[in-house]
């Protein structure tokens, strides 16, 4: 069974619809996706300033200003090299901290073993009650407390030289010894022994002034407690105040406690 297009029964009216146009149309009640909301504009509503920064109340960024231009010097730069003589240079001291170690033990143990004898009289010493003597015929005050100060200073200053501990301190300390005993001797007889030669000279007491003085200036070398601190790589400042400590400390004791003090 066939059927054409001309059948009547398969013609469709000219008003009818394959959709019906109130399907579209969504009911009176119905308040579903096809309801839209306003959205603000940017701009802001005719005749008011604000702009579409006042929708989240935050102020209007500052306008752009564009950098100014910054020229870089990317050429090349040259380098001064490391002149690697110079510095092996400054760390090569070959011998020097050796001969430091000989003179800073060697003072020292001088002077420790001076200090023994006027304490307990060894080696042929008086004791204290020798050097006590001593003290009173060279014009001395205080004799019973300067003897122990005395004595004491040259074993302490010895020790520290010979473990190279406060080095610096206690050179000048030996120097300050050095220096008072150089002047008492000077002047025991009214100033009129300048003899500089032994037995009657000055020459042993001016020769371990100046070893002191030599240890207060160079330093303890590397070997020894000092040999991380700056007194013992590059001493300066420090050294030459410890020299004018030194002397000024002996030329001090002597003239405030000898019978000579211009100040009595």
């Amino acid at each position: 069974m066939t059927s054409s297009s001309e059948d009547p029964r398969w013609q469709r009216p000219a008003s009818s619809s394959l959709v019906d146009p109130e399907d579209d149309l969504p009911a009176d009640d119905y308040g579903g996706d096809f309801e839209t909301t306003a959205i603000p504009s940017y701009q802001g509503s005719p005749g008011s300033s604000s702009s579409g920064q006042d929708v989240l109340h935050e102020p209007e960024p500052l306008p752009y200003v564009q950098p100014a231009a910054t020229r870089y010097n990317t050429g090349p730069v040259e380098i001064e090299p490391i002149d690697d003589e110079r510095v092996r240079a400054a760390g090569r001291r070959g011998t020097q901290d050796l001969g430091l170690l000989l003179l800073r033990v060697g003072f020292g143990a001088l002077l420790i073993a001076h200090g023994l004898n006027k304490v307990f009289g060894w080696w042929g010493g008086t004791g204290m009650s020798g050097l006590r003597d001593t003290l009173t015929e060279m014009g001395y005050r205080h004799v019973d407390i300067l003897g122990y100060v005395a004595a004491g200073t040259q074993i302490t200053a010895g020790v520290l030289l010979v473990l190279g501990l406060f080095t610096p301190l206690a050179a000048a300390a030996a120097l300050a010894y050095q220096v008072n005993t150089l002047l008492a001797g000077v002047n025991s007889d009214g100033g009129h022994n300048l003899a500089f030669f032994a037995p009657q000279g000055h020459e042993y007491d001016l020769t371990l002034a100046v070893i002191a003085a030599v240890i207060t200036l160079v330093g303890p070398g590397r070997y020894g407690f000092d040999a991380g601190r700056g007194w013992a790589r590059r001493p300066f400042i420090g050294s030459f105040f410890a020299l004018l400590l030194g002397i000024g400390a002996g030329v001090g004791v002597w003239v405030l406690l000898n019978g000579a003090n211009p100040l009595g």
